[in-house]
């Protein structure tokens, strides 16, 4: 009983652990479009600067999942956790790796007039913070209904990542003073579908852990 609860203490950390990570993720994200909407340079660095420690932590979980399954051989729901723990830590690395190329890009565009106006980058990031919560809540819930309503966020998301490439790409062929800026945000729209995308992707890794199955909610 004792090695049973000691383990469950053990799941539990490392989900509290994926928790922060998350909850680091989803911070310079909003750090980032917030550099990014108001044109902050030293906000724009200090999200840069802080991917580090998200990364360190990325590592600490990836060690500390590894020692779980060596000492403890789990078997079943326990393994599938851990690996799905693995799997969305993994996807929160890369959604915090897109918060500093969002960072990087607003330092690129400097203190130009801003023509975020021309797009629905905004909302994009607005139904992808949303999505986040929701994906990682389903994990933690085991909620599925949670893991349909993340799969037809996205579909959202991909829908006004299409409307703003032809946007931006329009404004390109017209524009060509503001060519550094719209190109950056090309690439900021595109930073907002892959980080949805990986949302979807953790959104898959609760459905694999709730119903045992692999689901592509990215087709």
């Amino acid at each position: 009983m004792n090695a049973r609860k000691n383990f469950d203490n053990s799941l539990q950390e490392l989900q509290n652990k994926m928790i922060e990570m998350n909850e680091l993720a989803i911070s310079a994200f909003e750090k980032a479009f917030t550099a990014f909407q108001t044109q902050n340079m030293e906000l724009a660095l200090k999200v840069i600067e802080d991917d580090t420690v998200i990364d360190n932590l990325d590592i600490e979980i990836n060690q500390f999942a590894v020692w779980l399954i060596a000492k403890e051989q789990p078997f079943a729901t326990d393994l599938r956790r851990i690996i799905a723990s693995l799997k969305i830590t993994s996807d929160i690395e890369r959604i915090a790796d897109f918060a500093a190329n969002i960072a990087k890009a607003t330092i690129k565009i400097g203190t130009a007039h801003s023509l975020i106006s021309l797009t629905n980058l905004e909302q994009m990031k607005e139904i992808s913070m949303n999505m986040l919560q929701m994906a990682v809540t389903s994990f933690i819930d085991g909620n599925i209904s949670l893991v349909r309503e993340v799969a037809d966020l996205d579909d959202q998301v991909d829908n006004h990542y299409a409307e703003n490439y032809k946007r931006i790409t329009e404004e390109l062929k017209q524009n060509l003073e503001d060519t550094t800026q719209l190109v950056q945000l090309l690439f900021i729209n595109r930073y907002l579908e892959r980080t949805a995308d990986h949302i979807t992707n953790i959104a898959e890794s609760a459905a694999y852990l709730i119903k045992g199955q692999i689901y592509d909610l990215n087709s």
